[in-house]
């Protein structure tokens, strides 16, 4: 299935090491894959007042290179105002048994205007060309949709896309978008008068025919930024759907009620014959068995401050899930060999709201006040906290950026807006648990070219 935000870039030596399809045949299979060389990343300047593309950014990640960390190619988009955010590929293992299929495209929705892109990534893996744009007066025409969020290649060959509303903001007009293999506009993939309360991820399990999506909220409600009493007027989910795969039929809404607030990202185990999965709740912090207790907090717009869960991930070996605390600021391990009862094994703090030097200050059961203390890298203060997080084939690397979206990004990390953001390379030990900083990677999108971004 595809991966998220932060791609990392296996396509030109799986053509040369698969006689089949791409992808690998199972999960276990893809962790003894070749390592990752180049890293694709979304950066954006809608938002932050420059009248400038979002573009799609080039890093090379070889320790051996001369240009090791460093942008090597920048792809900007055709138009101003797209808020690139999620990305996916046209094709990945799920069509690994055909050997027509190619991972060659990546989708890149653009939230705030509806676009889609399709990046050819295989004329030159270092430097990406566009090849086509799907509009979204197409989309809206055909589906009434808009808003793409998430994309995931299908073993058919169609695309499938997740949509948060119709054109007006309005939730209630969100669904799953089609696209045939040459990105052309099929309609949407769930039955009519099924479509969910809410949109934002979604993930889908063949073997137990089983589609689930979970809920962000209204358009016209997270583009002005977040409004906590937006969430009392309803105008965000707590709501998981399930679906039936591939017929597209709404069999049950689960309602998570007030402690599973705003469920973002979902993720099922990666052994397919399992049945459990994990939801991720960003206001309330909670998962399944996880819970990321709020802090109380001084100097902040509440008096508690949640975690914010913006991403999390799963070892392609299921022993490791892995997630980011977008406002306190630490990334987490927890070992899930045994999936109902997870155990903390690495905690590293990358920045956050009340980090040392903040005006926000933590409390503790005693009354005491305290601030994160978050390193530097190569001499660089950390900005923001960390967002979209991907783990390597192997298991050994974490990748982290630190822009959610940029409404969001001005309204709590007014300095990834002035200063840009940065994405780092967190070391992981697989053996026993642990995370660590790497100290020799810091790709900084603040001296970009056209001035700072945010890579998200």
């Amino acid at each position: 299935m595809a991966t998220d935000t932060v791609v990392v870039e296996h396509a030109k030596v799986e053509n040369g090491c698969c006689k089949k399809g791409p992808g690998y045949a199972t999960p276990l299979d893809a962790m003894s894959g070749p390592k990752e060389t180049l890293i694709y990343v979304t950066c954006i300047y809608t938002g932050t007042g420059k009248e400038k593309p979002d573009y799609l950014a080039t890093i090379d990640v070889d320790p051996s290179s001369p240009t090791y960390t460093k942008v090597i190619h920048r792809l900007p988009m055709p138009y101003v105002g797209d808020e690139l955010h999620h990305s996916g590929w046209n094709s990945c293992s799920s069509c690994h048994g055909d050997p027509s299929a190619a991972r060659r495209y990546l989708v890149l929705p653009s939230l705030v205007s509806g676009r889609i892109y399709a990046i050819d990534t295989q004329k030159d893996p270092r430097a990406p060309t566009l090849h086509k744009v799907v509009e979204p007066n197409d989309i809206v025409q055909k589906t009434g949709l808009a808003y793409p969020h998430t994309a995931h290649c299908l073993a058919s060959g169609d695309i499938m896309v997740s949509c948060l509303g119709d054109k007006d903001g309005k939730a209630e007009g969100n669904g799953f978008l089609l696209l045939d293999s040459d990105f052309n506009v099929k309609g949407r993939w769930e039955k009519p008068g099924h479509s969910p309360l809410f949109g934002y991820d979604f993930w889908y399990q063949p073997r137990h025919k089983t589609m689930i999506s979970s809920s962000w909220g209204a358009p016209s409600a997270f583009t002005t930024g977040f409004n906590l009493q937006h969430v009392s007027d309803g105008l965000y989910g707590r709501h998981l759907h399930v679906y039936s795969w591939p017929e597209g039929e709404l069999k049950q809404t689960l309602d998570l009620g007030n402690t599973g607030l705003i469920p973002l990202e979902i993720r099922f185990l990666h052994d397919p014959n399992k049945d459990s999965g994990y939801v991720g709740c960003a206001l309330t912090s909670n998962m399944v068995s996880i819970s990321v207790k709020p802090v109380k907090v001084q100097n902040w717009i509440l008096p508690e401050m949640p975690g914010l869960i913006t991403d999390f991930l799963i070892s392609l070996d299921d022993r490791f899930l892995y997630l980011a605390n977008w406002l306190h600021g630490d990334i987490r391990q927890y070992n899930i060999e045994d999936p109902a009862n997870p155990k903390l094994t690495g905690q590293i703090w990358v920045g956050g709201v009340f980090r040392k030097g903040s005006t926000v200050s933590a409390e503790a059961e005693d009354g005491t006040t305290y601030q994160a203390d978050v390193p530097e890298v190569q001499g660089r203060q950390l900005r923001g906290g960390p967002q979209m997080i991907q783990l390597s084939l192997d298991g050994k690397r974490l990748y982290a950026t630190n822009s959610l979206f940029s409404a969001w990004d001005r309204q709590f990390y007014p300095e990834l807006v002035e200063k840009g953001g940065h994405m780092l390379q967190i070391d992981v030990d697989t053996e026993k648990g642990g995370l660590a900083i790497n100290p020799n990677f810091f790709v900084d999108f603040g001296s970009e070219p056209e001035g700072p971004s945010h890579g998200t």
